[in-house]
């Protein structure tokens, strides 16, 4: 695993990426280093606070929201309501799609506190890992995933 971008989910959502109901994830802002081929570290928010997987990137979309709805609406996870609460006050969406072949779930979830040791600091929204993160992820992936 070559990746360097790290998502922050909502336990929900990443639940959903797990059980493969969710093959798209949503965001208001591409990110302009992430291409098709490269891996999301999937980082799970409050209450959960842990690296609990990742996806590769099957293909990134940019569209306006009545479109990006159409080709995300049963593969997002979001009701109709959910995402237009999210979009609210863009009218520009990003879908992020990944198959379910190229989700990797770690056998046991790296807390934050561990994470902290690394110097790791939890993404906002998104955000690139360092060359040393990058390494110490690879190294976890290739010794944890199931």
């Amino acid at each position: 695993m070559s990746s360097n971008i790290l998502l922050s989910i909502r336990p929900k959502y990443a639940n959903k990426i797990f059980e493969h109901i969710k093959t798209v994830e949503l965001r208001r802002v591409r990110p302009k280093r992430l291409e098709p081929g490269d891996w999301v570290l999937i980082y799970v928010s409050s209450p959960v606070q842990a690296l609990v997987g990742a996806f590769k990137v099957d293909k990134i979309v940019k569209k306006p929201l009545k479109d990006l709805w159409q080709k995300v609406r049963k593969k997002a996870g979001v009701t109709r309501q959910e995402f237009d609460a999210y979009y609210d006050g863009v009218s520009v969406g990003v879908g992020i799609f990944f198959k379910v072949q190229d989700v990797q779930k770690l056998d046991k979830p790296i807390t934050l506190d561990i994470l902290k040791q690394q110097r790791f600091h939890p993404p906002q929204g998104f955000r690139y890992a360092t060359a040393s993160e990058t390494a110490f992820f690879n190294d976890i992936f290739e010794r944890n995933v199931n």
